[in-house]
C-alpha cells in the first residue's frame, strides 16, 4: 500500500488554516471530480487526532452532500493516530495508539492501493522525517497566509529534505493548482 500525503496549501507554503481560505463545500466541478478520482484509490484514510476530530464533527452531519465526499468518508477504513483517543465514535475507525510509525510502516507492507494522510500536520511531518511517504499531493490555493505551519517541517528531523520529482500537475478554473510529487532518491 502506498502512503500519500494530500494537503491543501497556500502560495506561501502554509498548510495550517489560520485564515478562511479553504471551504470543502465550495469547490468547482473539475476539482471535485479530481478529488473523487483520487478517493476511488483510497483504501485507508490515516489521520492525526485533531484532524480526525474536525472531520468527525463535520462530515457525518453533511447529509445533503451531493459531491460524494461525506458518503466516502463514512465508508472508508479510517485509522487515527492518537495516544489519548480511546473511542473514535465514527464507523470504520481504528485508533493507532502505540508505535504509530511502526504501524504505518506495517500498513505500507499490506496489499492494497493508497493510504491517504490529509491535514494532520504533526503526523505528516513525522512520516516525512521517517521516510515513509511514497507520494506528495498538493492543492495550492491562490492565497497568501503569511503564518502557520508549512507542508514540510521547519528544521525537519531528517538529515535533508526529500528530493522530489513532479509526476502530475493540473490547474482548475478556481485558480487552485494540483501538483503531485514522488521521492526521487
Amino acid at each position: 500500500m502506498r502512503i500519500i500525503i494530500t494537503q491543501n496549501i497556500t502560495l506561501d507554503g502554509r498548510v495550517e488554516m489560520l485564515d478562511d481560505w479553504f471551504d470543502p463545500q465550495a469547490q468547482d466541478e473539475e476539482l471535485t471530480a479530481e478529488l473523487m478520482r483520487q478517493s476511488a484509490n483510497e483504501d485507508v484514510l490515516l489521520l492525526g487526532r485533531q484532524t480526525f476530530e474536525d472531520f468527525r464533527s463535520y462530515w457525518p452531519a453533511q447529509t445533503d452532500d451531493t459531491t460524494g465526499v461525506a458518503a466516502h468518508l463514512n465508508q472508508v477504513d479510517k485509522r487515527v493516530v492518537s495516544s489519548t483517543l480511546t473511542e473514535p465514535d465514527w464507523q470504520n475507525t481504528q485508533v493507532v495508539s502505540e508505535e504509530p510509525m511502526r504501524a504505518v510502516a506495517a500498513l505500507r507492507e499490506e496489499p492494497g492501493r493508497d493510504a491517504i494522510v490529509t491535514g494532520s500536520i504533526t503526523l505528516a511531518h513525522e512520516l516525512i522525517a521517517e521516510g515513509l511517504v511514497d507520494e506528495y499531493r498538493m492543492f495550492t490555493y491562490p492565497v497568501w497566509q503569511g503564518r502557520g505551519r508549512g507542508f514540510f517541517h521547519d528544521g525537519a528531523h531528517s538529515a535533508r529534505p526529500p528530493r522530489l520529482r513532479l509526476i502530475d500537475s493540473k490547474p482548475f478554473p478556481s485558480g487552485i493548482v494540483y501538483s503531485a510529487y514522488e521521492p526521487s532518491d
